[in-house]
Formats: C-alpha cells, sequence, structure tokens
C-alpha cells in the first residue's frame, strides 16, 4: 500500500512549502541545544553524526517533489475515492529519498534493526531510489525527531542502526 502511495504523493510543487534544506538547517541549528537540554540522552558521535549527514545530504539534493514528512500506517485511511488517501501530511519540498524515511523507521512495522533494513532495502529497490541518501535522511529525520518533550528512546535506538548502515556506505 506504500509503496504503491508514494509517488502518487510525489509531485512537483510551487506552492510555498518548506523546503527540506530548509528543515534540515533548522535541525543542525535546534539540535544541539534540544540534546543539551534533555540531558545528553544519548552518544555525542550520534549527534555529530547526523549534524555531518545534514551537511552532506541537504546541498546535494535531486529533483525537489511534495512530501509527506509523516506517512506512517496511522496516516493512512481505505478510502472510496482511492484505494488509499494520506492524512496529516506535514508537507516539505525535497528529493523522493527523504519521503521514506517514517515508513522506514516505522516501529508498527516491526522494531529491530532487520526490519529498519528490509524496509529501506525493499523501498529503496521497488522505489529505483538511492539507497545511501534514503538512509541518511531517515537516520537525520529519526534522530531530529527523537527529541520532543520526551526521549523516544526507541527512535534513537532506531537511529543508531541506521547511522552504523549510512557510515557503511560511505
Amino acid at each position: 500500500m506504500l509503496i504503491e502511495l508514494l509517488p502518487r504523493l510525489w509531485q512537483p510543487s510551487n506552492r510555498g512549502f518548506t523546503s527540506l534544506a530548509d528543515e534540515a538547517a533548522h535541525w543542525a541549528a535546534t539540535l544541539p541545544d534540544l540534546w543539551a537540554r534533555a540531558g545528553r540522552p544519548f552518544e555525542r558521535d550520534l549527534l555529530a553524526a547526523a549534524l555531518e549527514a545534514i551537511g552532506e545530504l541537504a546541498s546535494t539534493q535531486g529533483e525537489e517533489v511534495l512530501l509527506h514528512q509523516d506517512l506512517h500506517t496511522g496516516n493512512v485511511l481505505s478510502a472510496a475515492r482511492e484505494p488509499w488517501l494520506a492524512i496529516d501530511p506535514k508537507p516539505l519540498l525535497g528529493e523522493r529519498e527523504f519521503g521514506l524515511a517514517p515508513i522506514v523507521r516505522g516501529a508498527e512495522l516491526g522494531h529491530s534493526r532487520e526490519h529498519v533494513l528490509h524496509r529501506l532495502d525493499r523501498l529503496t529497490r521497488e522505489l529505483g531510489l538511492d539507497r545511501h541518501r534514503a538512509c541518511g535522511w531517515t537516520f537525520v529525520q529519526t534522530l531530529a525527531w527523537s527529541i520532543d518533550t520526551v526521549v523516544w528512546t526507541e527512535m534513537v535506538e532506531i537511529a543508531r542502526w541506521l547511522r552504523a548502515e549510512w557510515s557503511l556506505e560511505r
């Protein structure tokens, strides 16, 4: 269902949505302070790797399309007018590889390193996307979203798995 839905969402847009580059710059500017205020809930090296990934990925993006920043199974509904509808988009304009992030890390689809990497492999293969870039963006967004009013330790764990994978591919 999600593999079929993503290409339908990835449309060029000239509307004034936030760009992925701007969102990534925001994460780079705010994540270190959030990390410190949260009591340094994960190793500094993980934070440094995310900031490095942002620097590498944000400036070298492919074609910008409309992205659903929060496309997980809870944000997809069965409908009469279409087989599936996406809700709660948190829209961004950026490269397609970023759009895989919420699906790859989706714990509701299985929470283990093997599950996460299987989703990354399957999505990039079936959609013809760059695995390294998708892995990097998923790592970055997962870590950026791991600190809110609480620290989501499950997301930090997923970020560690993705960082290890992203580092292997460099």
